[in-house]
């Protein structure tokens, strides 16, 4: 009778081991290929962003905090646009004065292309995959004595990676906070930004 239950039990507690063991390395593949998955789509909206953020400052000497503001000015707004008209190799032209530049005015969308969204730029506010609208500032902070417009635009892991692994996340945090804690400026972020309202960084993305 032992000899059976042994026959009978063993098996089962070495399936049931296995299964935990699979998924405990599993597991933190899974996350790492999730977090990957919804940072690279994000990275892609936050350089979009910034890229319309550029050309708005273009034409306004500033950054707009507003999502409404930024979508209107792709979807509706124009730009200055220098295009030379004939070409500096031809000597005979630039002779003659007929080579010059001229000021025109074309639309953000044709000078501006989108890669994370296509048509319009409606969905510029949206963090990919899991929704919710990015956080935006824009401020004018004096540094040494000149007047210096910056942008930031961000998404937290909270919010990035929700339905993900909750403890994964919890460790990701902990582990920047851990790291914020010997830093006294340029703190890291825990998520993923484009730009600082804190000090210029020439518009770099914290995955740079």
């Amino acid at each position: 009778m032992k000899n059976l239950l042994v026959f009978l039990v063993l098996p089962i507690i070495v399936v049931v081991l296995t299964f935990f063991l699979v998924n405990g390395i599993a597991e933190p593949v899974r996350f790492e290929n999730g977090k990957k998955y919804r940072e690279d789509r994000t990275v892609e909206r936050l350089k979009d962003i910034r890229d319309v953020q550029v050309a708005y400052k273009s034409q306004y000497r500033k950054f707009t905090g507003s999502f409404d503001t930024l979508i209107d000015f792709y979807n509706n707004g124009t730009l200055k646009i220098v295009k030379q008209i004939g070409s500096m190799d031809d000597s005979l032209a630039v002779a003659q004065k007929l080579v010059r530049r001229d000021t025109v005015r074309e639309s953000v969308r044709q000078n501006v292309p989108l890669r994370s969204v296509t048509g319009s730029a409606d969905s510029l506010r949206y963090v990919p995959v899991v929704g919710g609208q990015f956080e935006m500032d824009a401020v004018v902070k004096r540094v040494s004595g000149v007047d210096v417009p910056l942008f930031e635009a961000r998404v937290s892991y909270d919010r990035l990676l929700e339905g993900l692994e909750r403890q994964f996340v919890v460790n990701i945090n902990a582990d920047i906070e851990e790291i914020n804690k010997t830093l006294t400026v340029a703190k890291k972020y825990s998520g993923v930004k484009v730009g600082s309202i804190d000090q210029p960084n020439n518009n770099a993305g914290n995955w740079e």
